[in-house]
């Protein structure tokens, strides 16, 4: 009983992060009680910094006191000495995962070796530390995904990456079947997929951090919108008594416009408020998953992962779609009845019609960038996707450069793929705002947008970018620029350039292309509506050894 009472104690002062008995042990506002160091390590990096247990979040970041009763409680333990634990304790669990090397009964495994392609437990890791060889293994937290390491055509450890493909392979493969591909180490594939993560957890964050002021910007919008309808209700009431002999009829509908249209304005920023408040959770979550995937130390586990775990992000709702005025709303109203007052036995009739058509418009439709700089604001990282990818087309810098070749590349059969036509589709969905710029080097492009269903197999005259109702292209040779839409060509005039940047803003059907130099030149605008996702995509021209490449934009 003795040692069941310890064993509780020893629960009771342990820290949930690191499950250790407390070290200096700190108490954060909603009474959970945490080691410093761990509850500092916890919320480093985080812009919201919430307890671990109950998940309350605090505005600031809190100060940490140390608790001296827990402090005193942890060192008269210790005194006591530590119990030894249960051996069932040990044992692998259902959800554990077990150590390879034990027979019978097997223990938790503490580690596993992606050198191995075991788990050990604290026994059987030893060697790994004691001997020399089996020092230099990388050994990461216990997995029970490590088969996922080993090729399943030839049993050996994947520990390469092939870009052509997008896919992890072993050694053999990479003379056999991938032979001549681009190929990496998944080290290496790893270390550039981190890069590209950590950018997309910087853009989120940063989204965050927006959408968090705006919604405060749309709380100060709410307050102005009641205040002028306040004082506005207010006025029009002392000006209706003095009118009351001939007018008072007519102070009630006054006073239902005005709290009317007060209540239709302050919704539209309520429901604003409620999408960017959805957003912003919504970004935390996907934030959270990608810290979750940026922390596996499995390779190859995470670059099976990463391709989905990097959707293309929605437009956010915020932008710059909110315009906070001066404190002026329903004065309109105001003055219209002041007129009415002062004019009232010769124009009441003509008066009363303004009166009644004064509106308030507190959000402003978005408008497009004006410079480069504003454009940037939605620049989105574009891929091409290799399913698409037309057989000469050579995909290399990360899949983000399209070279024509006279050799057929080895891309396996898929009915996304074009038969024809040189064209590749981005794997990234197109909604909402974005913005990118396309380099192309050579005698010609097609630099375009089209929609997932655009038809794959046919002659370019029915699927290539441009020629049908599925999609919209600009064409750019040394000497001119012309956009094509279901087949119909429209010369555009503007200066020549090797850069050319696309404007698509997918709520409001608006699509533009510009020559990008020194300065940004409109070279064509359509404005349509888009009815399904758009992806972005690429039609080089012969000869061979033409390129086009999807720029990474700071």
């Amino acid at each position: 009983m003795a040692q069941k009472g310890v064993q509780l104690e020893r629960e009771i002062l342990s820290c949930s992060i690191c499950l250790d008995l407390l070290k200096d042990p700190v108490t954060t506002p909603c009474g959970h009680s945490y080691c410093k160091d761990c509850i500092k390590g916890f919320w480093d990096g985080e812009l919201i910094h919430s307890c671990p247990q109950c998940r309350q979040s605090f505005t600031p970041r809190p100060a940490l006191l140390k608790n001296t009763m827990l402090a005193a409680l942890v060192e008269e333990l210790k005194k006591t000495g530590p119990p030894s634990a249960p051996a069932d304790l040990c044992y692998a669990g259902a959800t554990d995962v077990a150590c390879d090397v034990c027979t019978g009964r097997k223990l938790r495994a503490c580690k596993s070796c992606l050198v191995c392609l075991a788990s050990y437990c604290d026994k059987h890791l030893q060697p790994h530390y004691d001997a020399a060889p089996l020092k230099k293994h990388k050994l990461v937290e216990p997995s029970k995904k490590l088969q996922e390491n080993i090729c399943s055509r030839h049993d050996e450890v994947m520990k390469l990456f092939c870009r052509t493909d997008q896919q992890s392979i072993c050694y053999i493969c990479s003379v056999d079947e991938h032979k001549g591909h681009d190929t990496v180490s998944a080290a290496a594939e790893r270390t550039e997929r981190q890069r590209e993560l950590e950018g997309s957890r910087l853009n989120i964050q940063q989204r965050i951090q927006d959408g968090e002021k705006e919604v405060k910007l749309l709380q100060q919008e709410v307050e102005a919108v009641n205040g002028s309808a306040e004082k506005a209700v207010e006025d029009s009431e002392k000006m209706f008594t003095e009118l009351i002999r001939l007018m008072g009829e007519r102070s009630s509908d006054v006073k239902q416009q005005l709290r009317s249209q007060q209540k239709r304005e302050v919704s539209g920023v309520r429901e604003l408020q409620e999408k960017l408040q959805q957003e912003i959770s919504e970004l935390k979550r996907r934030d959270a998953e990608l810290k979750l995937l940026s922390h596996t130390e499995d390779h190859n586990h995470f670059l099976l992962s990463y391709p989905s775990s990097l959707p293309a992000l929605s437009e956010a709702t915020h932008s710059s779609s909110i315009n906070i005025r001066p404190l002026r709303y329903f004065e309109d109203v105001t003055e219209a009845l002041s007129a009415v007052r002062d004019k009232l036995q010769d124009v009441l009739r003509e008066e009363w019609t303004h009166v009644s058509s004064t509106q308030v418009n507190v959000l402003l439709a978005p408008a497009e960038p004006t410079t480069r700089a504003g454009f940037l604001k939605y620049s989105q990282e574009i891929t091409l996707d290799p399913n698409t990818a037309q057989t000469r087309l050579l995909l290399s810098e990360c899949s983000r450069k399209a070279t024509l070749v006279k050799q057929h590349q080895s891309y396996s059969s898929h009915p996304d793929r074009f038969t024809d036509p040189f064209q590749v589709l981005s794997r990234e969905s197109l909604t909402g705002r974005c913005y990118w710029e396309v380099e192309w080097r050579g005698t010609g492009v097609h630099v375009a947008v089209a929609s997932k269903n655009i038809s794959r197999a046919g002659r370019p005259n029915e699927c290539g970018f441009g020629n049908n109702d599925k999609s919209w292209s600009l064409e750019c040779d040394k000497n001119s620029y012309s956009f094509i839409y279901n087949s119909i060509r429209t010369p555009v005039s503007g200066p020549q350039s090797s850069r050319v940047g696309v404007y698509l803003d997918h709520r409001a059907g608006v699509l533009s292309f510009y020559s990008v130099s020194e300065t940004m030149t409109l070279l064509h605008r359509v404005q349509t509506t888009f009815t399904q996702p758009l992806h972005a995509g690429l039609w080089l021209h012969r000869p061979y050894g033409n390129t086009a490449e999807f720029c990474k934009l700071k």
